[in-house]
């Protein structure tokens, strides 16, 4: 079953399920983009602050397996924060998260991730995404997201396929 998260029940778990899921990204992302946890606590609480509304997966035991944000933007729609607890992964739960946060779109969605992350490339385009230009993806980034350069120049930028960069000028 996938619900929204309230944010004063659900924090410590998004937290936790992201911080368990992003270890993936260790050793894959550039060292100086690694942190420990990879998203403090803080951070969450400024992404939710900027209007980043999670999502969460619950098996039949009520137990969140998966989390996944959506954020809407004057003219797009950015997915946020896509994770699945390391024991959960290969069972459908991202795609399920997915299909629902994209059934909810009413613009274009755009998804940003680090370049080196295949497997999560791999599992935007499985789902119909397709990965913008480098000068598009440079500009999105910029404009869409509040991420520092150095993020800007190791990440990509995948979009749904009624994506035009029109849309944002």
């Amino acid at each position: 079953m996938i619900t929204k998260c309230t944010i004063e029940t659900d924090f410590d778990t998004i937290y936790k399920i992201i911080n368990d899921a992003s270890v993936a990204y260790k050793g894959i992302i550039p060292p100086d983009r690694w942190n420990d946890p990879y998203m403090p606590a803080e951070e969450l609480r400024t992404q939710i602050a900027e209007g980043v509304e999670f999502w969460k997966y619950l098996d039949d035991n009520d137990e969140t397996l998966g989390v996944m944000g959506i954020q809407y933007k004057s003219d797009v729609t950015l997915i946020r924060h896509a994770y699945v607890r390391t024991r959960s992964r290969q069972q459908g739960i991202g795609g399920k998260l997915l299909k629902h946060l994209v059934a909810m779109a009413k613009t274009p969605i755009l998804i940003g991730t680090w370049a080196d992350a295949f497997w999560a490339i791999d599992f935007y385009k499985k789902h119909g995404f397709h990965q913008v230009s480098v000068d598009e993806k440079n500009k999105l980034l910029r404009i869409c997201w509040s991420i520092p350069e150095r993020q800007v120049e190791t990440s990509i930028v995948l979009a749904s396929k009624n994506w035009d960069l029109s849309a944002l000028q």
